[in-house]
């Protein structure tokens, strides 16, 4: 009988892309808790039910992305999927910009009419 030995995987192993997510969530969770935002925190993963990547802002779904590249359609479609599981009034896509760690110049990428409601709501 033959027998292989596989490595011993650490089972704090996590994988490049993960690391590069989680940085980014706690990048912006520190940068909204420098604006007042005392409750924001990182959520647990939620797989099917996934609620966003921070919670603390009541109605607010926010999704983070640090990638290399840009891809606006899938990453709307997930914040749609996230605001009809959190029952959210809007959502934001915050997506790192290459060159800094400068969260308050990061992209915020939401869908048209939710930023005609936001405007509509603040009495434009």
């Amino acid at each position: 009988m033959l027998r292989v030995s596989l490595p011993n995987w650490n089972e704090n192993y996590v994988s490049k892309s993960k690391q590069k997510g989680t940085s980014a969530e706690t990048a912006v969770v520190n940068w909204l808790k420098s604006k007042g935002r005392k409750h924001v925190e990182r959520r647990a993963l939620s797989g099917l039910l996934d609620r966003g990547d921070i919670a603390g802002i009541p109605g607010v779904v926010l999704e983070i992305k640090n990638h290399q590249r840009m891809e606006l359609s899938a990453w709307l479609k997930e914040l749609d999927v996230e605001m009809i599981n959190d029952k959210a009034d809007t959502g934001v896509v915050i997506h790192k910009k290459k060159g800094t760690t400068d969260v308050g110049m990061w992209y915020a990428t939401m869908p048209v009419h939710g930023w005609y409601k936001l405007l509509e709501e603040a009495g434009y």
